[in-house]
Order: structure tokens, then sequence, then C-alpha cells
């Protein structure tokens, strides 16, 4: 794969243009201590804006914590000269916890309370932007936010701008070991952080990004039908992940979708 930091150049300029021209004065990037964070709070520092990268435990590992909290404090020494990066923290564990308590037992879901830890970090970010003349930045890259669908509808998938909306997972992590960022976090095993289970997003998934980034490629290569002697050519495993593609494309769909409209007819 050849070097991301053209194609970051070009991401950061792109970046500045809209703040500027949009009269926006900051970032604010919710760090979570993985890979796409990490990318994305780089990019935004690297525009000369304020940028306010937010850390927000709601009954979090502490791997996670960690590795965002080193994030931060390489980027702060990285843009010393500018001094544009701000580390923000803001525990959301009461907040949550409290919110569990106030149902009293009923509607119990573990998906409703993943979801709901993801949205109040939304909120969160969002309560930061507002005084800061701020916008959110989101940090789904292409296969996770769009074309699985792998976020919370009005959690993290609800933002101002989108920068690595069209890199895969793997060029992500390219574009960081070119830019520097921390091996840890390049490398890193990608995490919601939303279970209490700690699991990660590929055990969530069924599959690899990689192995879904190939089923994307071949996909996009066929303007997005796979004829059937297409996929009598398939390994075993491949066919298993284009249907866990399927799945999550045909699942998730709505999530990009309008809202549905009732519109009277006279």
């Amino acid at each position: 794969m050849k070097d991301m930091t053209k194609l970051a150049d070009k991401i950061v300029a792109w970046l500045k243009n809209y703040a500027v021209t949009n009269n926006r004065k900051t970032f604010v990037v919710g760090v979570s201590g993985g890979v796409d964070s990490a990318l994305v709070s780089t990019l935004c520092a690297m525009t000369g804006l304020q940028t306010h990268c937010v850390v927000l435990p709601c009954q979090s590992k502490q791997d996670g914590l960690n590795n965002a909290s080193k994030h931060i404090q390489w980027l702060r020494s990285k843009f010393s000269a500018t001094n544009n990066v701000y580390g923000v923290v803001v525990d959301l564990t009461p907040v949550f916890e409290s919110f569990v308590k106030s149902f009293e037992g009923r509607y119990p879901s573990p998906l409703g309370w993943a979801n709901t830890k993801s949205r109040l970090r939304m909120t969160a970010l969002y309560q930061i932007a507002t005084p800061s003349e701020g916008l959110v930045v989101g940090t789904g890259n292409k296969i996770e936010d769009y074309k699985i669908f792998f976020y919370t509808k009005y959690g993290d998938g609800a933002v101002d701008i989108a920068p690595i909306a069209d890199l895969t997972k793997s060029e992500v992590r390219k574009m960081c070991r070119d830019l520097g960022v921390l091996l840890d976090l390049s490398e890193a095993i990608p995490t919601d952080g939303l279970w209490e289970d700690g699991r990660t997003d590929e055990v969530a998934i069924g599959a690899t990004y990689e192995e879904l980034e190939q089923i994307v490629e071949l996909l996009e290569k066929n303007n997005e039908h796979l004829h059937l002697s297409i996929v009598n050519n398939m390994t075993p495993r491949q066919r298993e992940v284009l249907e866990v593609y399927n799945r999550w494309h045909l699942r998730g769909m709505h999530k990009s979708l309008p809202i549905p409209t009732f519109k009277r007819i006279s």
C-alpha cells in the first residue's frame, strides 16, 4: 500500500476548509483509544485549529482509557508549538448507572444499554461543541459505518463531518503508521467499548475487517452485484463472510436513509 501522507494532507485541507467556510472554530473528537479516533484526532490537530480530544468513560475497560490518554499526551507533545490540542475527560458512568436505575428493571436489553452509552457520549460531545463553536467529527471508517452500518443510530453515527468515511480499516492503520501515530494505537484491536464482556468489533460482527474489505472490493468491481459464477469461485470462508456482510448491510441500511415521513396526498 502506497504512502498515505499525501492523502492525509488532502483530508486535513478539506477539514480546515469546511470549518472556516462554516465559521466553526474547533473540532471535537471522541477519543476511545482505538485506531480510528487516533487518526481522526491527529488529522484535526494537523489543521492548526483547536482540537478537543474527549475521553468519555462509561463503565469502560482500563486498557482503552490508557491508550486514549497516551494518544492525547502524544498529540499535545507533537503539536506543542501550536498548542491547539486539548484533552478532556468526562466520566459518564454515574449518569449511565443512574439512567439504568431509573428504569427499575423494566425494559431490560443489553443491546439497548450499549446503545444508550453511545448516545450519552454523543450528547456529551455536542455539549462541548456548542460553546466551543465546534464540529463533532465522526470517527467511522468506510467498512464499519458506511458498508455494514456497525454503529449506533443517533449515537456515534450522529456527527457533523466524516473525514475517514472513504478509508478502509487497513488504510486507516497505514495512514496512522505513516503519520507516526503511536504503534499501540495503530495496531489496537477494534472495539466499541460498549459491552461489559469487552467483546471486540470483529467478534461481534463475525468477520475481520480485512475479510470484509475483500468482499466490498469485489462488490465495487462488479457494480454491487456478485454473479453466481463469482460466488461459486469463492472459498467457503469467503462465502461465509459474504453472508455476514449481507446480513449487516441489509439490517443496518435504515440508519443511512432519511426518516420515513408521511405525506398527505390531496
